[in-house]
């Protein structure tokens, strides 16, 4: 399903980093597309949000997981493992958006089912870029599965 603007897109980036947080928060608020980015600081508390457990007990369900690999209490990839096996959570697409290029990050990630994996970029204006190409292709490009009504 493309998204029009009729509603925000909701976004979760799970980030460790403020600095990566604020550089995250700023591209998305220059982009062309009305999203909402909720953030949360490692993997526990990632899938409390996607849970709606506590404080997240009336968050939305994410359109799209931004999800750094290394992090504190839960790392990444026992984020993403949990996620694609839950049946409730498992169609929201993840994209890794880490710091990391090592080979067997990038194989691991695969073979848990990320949608796709991507090397955070340093500089700002790259950062920019690839959050505009991710909103295109998520958004405009890709039809997404509706969301379950319950």
């Amino acid at each position: 399903m493309s998204l029009d603007n009729a509603r925000p897109v909701n976004v979760l980036l799970v980030e460790d980093n403020p600095a990566d947080v604020d550089l995250t928060r700023i591209s998305f608020a220059e982009a062309k597309l009305k999203c909402h980015l909720h953030t949360v600081n490692d993997g526990v508390e990632a899938m409390a949000f996607l849970k709606k457990l506590d404080e997240w007990a009336d968050a939305p369900t994410p359109d799209l997981i931004l999800l750094d690999l290394n992090m504190p209490r839960k790392d990444g990839r026992e984020v993403l493992a949990e996620i694609k096996e839950n049946p409730e959570l498992r169609r929201i697409p993840v994209i890794v958006l880490t710091s990391s290029d090592a080979e067997q990050d990038i194989v691991k990630s695969y073979d848990l089912h990320t949608n796709a994996y991507i090397q955070k970029p340093v500089d700002f204006e790259d950062l920019k870029n690839v959050v505009r190409a991710l909103e295109d292709f998520w958004f405009t490009i890709v039809r997404l599965p509706p969301k379950e009504t319950s």
